[in-house]
């Protein structure tokens, strides 16, 4: 990692931001890619219940993994040519066990919503 620990010396009034009037925050390592700490955020980042201290967020959907992987090319020819939700024809597929040829047979077996006049 290519850092220079370099401190800066405290900000004056002559330092302070003036495009929304309030000075910038007090840097303790600049880094040579550009990136810096602000003191206020790593002080609150370790007091006591900082965010921390706070468990990371769970992912939103976790996936069964016994379940069947889906390819994205065989969703998007049962939707292509079914012309069904993307939905349904991950629901076809998973039922088929990642198949597509079993799906495209209980897609075509299926009986139509449609009527036929």
């Amino acid at each position: 990692m290519n850092q220079s620990l370099e401190l800066l010396p405290p900000l004056s009034s002559a330092t302070m931001s003036r495009s929304n009037g309030r000075s910038e925050p007090e840097v303790i390592v600049n880094y040579g890619d550009g990136f810096a700490y602000s003191k206020h955020k790593m002080e609150e980042a370790f007091r006591p219940g900082g965010f921390l201290e706070k468990p990371p967020a769970k992912p939103a959907a976790i996936k069964d993994p016994s379940a069947p992987v889906l390819k994205r090319e065989d969703v998007d020819l049962i939707v292509r040519e079914f012309e069904i939700p993307r939905a349904n024809a991950e629901k076809v597929l998973s039922e088929n066990g990642g198949d597509i040829t079993k799906a495209l047979r209980a897609l075509a077996a299926a009986p139509s919503n449609k009527s036929s006049n």
